[in-house]
């Protein structure tokens, strides 16, 4: 087939383009939800946002009268988890977390606070869970935070540092990637809680 640039496109070729812009969802995983949260509400299935984390601002220049630049800012607290609102009457509130690990998922990156909030979620009738991507194979799962816990307080007593990627893939639920529901995760909360 002639393009018009008049170079002929080789089946290779498109096929070396498919797998890179494929590959290229790896460390992605924030993007990806934030599409399927756009589409939950733009067909009103659910509300659900990113919380922004709270700054502190220190200093700022003034370049130009128009433009502010700040220079200097501090987290003002440590943010509990990355996404949080409602469906069927449901409080959501979820982690997510992505890797390029192949055989597990560090727990390095769950901190005390997260869990102690989670817990707090739990214990209140909530649906809490973390989205785990494993972008070398590109597979993400839904992981319900019950399950995750444990873990994480066996970690706290110089336990296992990581969850088995087998693990996650047995516990967890796979979440197919869809255009335009990238991360379908509410299909999932479907079949284990309603």
């Amino acid at each position: 087939m002639n393009y018009p640039n008049g170079k002929k496109k080789s089946i290779h070729q498109s096929s070396i383009k498919h797998n890179q812009e494929y590959s290229n969802r790896g460390m992605s995983l924030e993007a990806d939800i934030n599409v399927t949260n756009t589409y939950y509400l733009d067909t009103d299935k659910a509300v659900i946002h990113k919380k922004p984390t709270p700054v502190q601002i220190v200093n700022v220049k003034y370049p130009k009268r128009s433009a502010a630049v700040i220079t200097e800012a501090y987290f003002k607290q440590a943010s509990t988890t990355d996404y949080n609102g409602i469906y069927k009457n449901r409080y959501i509130d979820f982690e997510a977390k992505e890797t390029r690990n192949k055989t597990l998922f560090p727990l390095a990156n769950v901190h005390e606070h997260q869990i102690s909030h989670m817990e707090s979620i739990i214990r209140h009738g909530g649906i809490c869970f973390f989205l785990i991507r494993f972008s070398i194979f590109d597979e993400t799962y839904f992981f319900p935070a019950e399950k995750l816990i444990p873990y994480w307080y066996e970690k706290q007593k110089d336990g296992r540092k990581s969850i088995p990627y087998q693990q996650i893939k047995q516990s967890g639920v796979l979440i197919p990637f869809h255009y335009q529901i990238r991360v379908d995760y509410l299909s999932i909360i479907d079949k284990l809680y309603f």
